[in-house]
């Protein structure tokens, strides 16, 4: 649950007899407690006497009775020890100091910590404790070591790897021979362990909720749940959803539609470790008058002409978004196509001159053609309508765009149409609670005589029929060579933030792409959707001398 790619603990085996104890065992064993959230072997370690003092920045506390009691609170979701030392100060009586980085929900805390370790009957136990924070002093180098790295690139996973780095960035990663541990840098065991850089979702929207509380045109609540409340509610507390994604191994997301407060989220999130990195293209361009906004501001722009579309993109990029991204939906028959399409080149034409790249929700197999003639970079959703054909890899390939499928969205929707929440599919655990009980309340939240309804039952067999060819659609795209990205559109109903890139990983892989090539559309390739060379792999500097050195899990801070 941290924002490293990769939270390696230090677990020590099981303890010696007593009488073959040393104190580096207790202090090894005394960690390890905590990492294994073991509160009785934990509090064995320390003396049970008025006598354990306990030191840190409030002062001095004494006697084992208080600290049993706070004992009691909240583990750390990870605990890195590194530079454990003991030094020996008589037969019966030794110090020891390590340095530790500790991650919650209130962010994540460095420091030094001591012990003073006595020799009893029963075995070396902590007559002194000391915890101090040093939120100055840069990480210490480390290196961890024996791990399977799986490293982004697409290459085989390496085997007893080895990770050096220094001030929280990776100066050297491979196999022992190309990464010979340095002689300061202190390491720790991976064994055991695999290695491999943050998830990247590149299709998120923080102005939904994950519910239809958030989208009262799939399933309209808005008497129980007043939709300027709810989006009070999201504007808020966005961090609700920050947890969720960290907890699924997902460190960088990318809003691509929301309302305006969505592009502060990449300012408030840039440098926080307890949220992943987000970026955010705001408002949408929508090529056709959406309902769903706030009488005050919009997440939807309708593009009603090519001044207002130029004017548009100018005002994204002042506001400092990281893209524009366009809505390309025909209206009702007959359909203006030629309107919509001089609009979307519009929009491309004014965001090359303003230096942004167009994302762009196409689902129809022309309007996809035209927004790669129109300049996309990103194609957002899978072509749903009918299978891709060789003007579409064409165009796909000469403009350079990453396809992001977005495969398992539709099929939320047809859980609400059927009012059947499959919950086996997302780990609830990683959900916020609100969020979680709003999803297993979708079976009772409306009457369900409708679901058997011959106009319900058409719905779901159109969204079965989307499902398939964009599973086929996705297998053609990826073996003609364009790169696939990762995107769940989660905040849309039942696909939920955090937890659904687990369900949408497997639908990549169903759809015929090699685990291997779904990891790097995960990591490598979600990246360069996202527009970060930095992210999403695990290499060193010296592979890529032009670039600064990669921050830990490939994401610089």
């Amino acid at each position: 649950m941290i924002r490293l790619a990769f939270a390696t603990l230090l677990v020590a085996a099981p303890p010696p007899p007593a009488a073959q104890e040393t104190p580096l065992d207790a202090f090894k064993s005394n960690i390890a407690a905590i990492q294994t959230r073991d509160r009785a072997a934990y509090l064995a370690h320390y003396l049970h006497t008025p006598a354990l003092a306990r030191v840190g920045p409030d002062g001095l506390r004494e006697g084992y009775e208080g600290f049993a009691r706070g004992a009691t609170g909240p583990w750390p979701d990870t605990l890195v020890a590194t530079h454990l030392r003991i030094v020996p100060l008589t037969s019966d009586v030794a110090y020891g100091t390590y340095r530790y980085r500790a991650v919650d929900s209130s962010g994540s805390v460095r420091g030094v910590s001591e012990r003073v370790f006595v020799r009893t009957p029963e075995g070396w136990r902590v007559a002194v404790t000391t915890a101090f924070p040093t939120p100055d002093a840069p990480p210490p180098p480390m290196a961890l070591v024996g791990a399977t790295l799986v490293d982004g690139t697409g290459a085989a996973p390496v085997r007893d790897a080895i990770i050096v780095l220094r001030e929280g960035r990776i100066t050297c990663v491979g196999s022992r021979a190309a990464c010979p541990l340095p002689s300061d840098v202190d390491s720790v065991s991976a064994a055991g362990k695999w290695i491999m850089p943050g998830l990247i979702d590149t299709h998120v929207h923080f102005s939904q909720t994950g519910w239809v509380d958030g989208r009262p045109d799939a399933l309209d609540l808005r008497e129980r749940y007043p939709y300027p409340q709810v989006e009070a509610d999201l504007h808020a507390r966005p961090e609700r959803f920050f947890r969720s994604y960290l907890c699924s191994g997902v460190t960088t997301v990318f809003d691509v539609g929301g309302y305006p407060w969505t592009l502060e989220l990449q300012g408030h999130t840039a440098r926080s470790t307890t949220a992943p990195r987000v970026m955010a293209a705001g408002p949408l361009l929508s090529t056709i008058d959406h309902w769903l906004n706030l009488p005050d501001e919009r997440q939807f722009i309708y593009m009603s002409g090519e001044a207002a579309v130029r004017e548009a993109v100018r005002a994204h990029k002042a506001w400092g978004a990281a893209a524009i991204k366009v809505w390309y939906i025909m209206p009702p028959q007959p359909p203006d196509t030629a309107r919509a399409s001089a609009l979307v080149h519009a929009a491309g034409d004014e965001a090359r001159r303003v230096g942004l790249p167009l994302i762009v929700h196409a689902t129809g197999l022309w309007e996809a053609k035209d927004a790669l003639r129109a300049g996309a970079r990103v194609l957002v959703h899978s072509v749903w309508s009918e299978p891709v054909d060789d003007e579409f890899l064409a165009l796909a390939r000469r403009q350079g765009a990453i396809y992001v499928p977005t495969l398992t969205v539709v099929d939320g929707y047809r859980e609400v149409l059927t009012r059947h929440f499959e919950r086996e599919r997302q780990p609830l655990a990683c959900v916020d609670p609100a969020t979680r009980l709003k999803a297993l309340a979708t079976d009772t939240t409306a009457a369900a005589q409708g679901a058997a309804s011959a106009a319900v039952q058409e719905r779901v067999a159109r969204i079965a029929r989307s499902v398939r060819e964009g599973a086929a659609n996705l297998k053609r795209v990826h073996d003609a060579g364009i790169p696939i990205a990762l995107g769940t559109d989660a905040g849309n109903p039942l696909t939920l933030h955090g937890a659904s890139v687990f369900m949408e990983l497997e639908a990549m892989q169903d759809a015929g792409l090699s685990p291997a090539a779904v990891l790097v559309a995960a990591t490598r390739d979600a990246a360069r959707a996202v527009g970060l060379d930095s992210t999403g792999t695990l290499t060193s500097a010296r592979r890529h001398p032009q670039r600064a050195p990669h921050r830990v899990g490939g994401a610089p801070r």
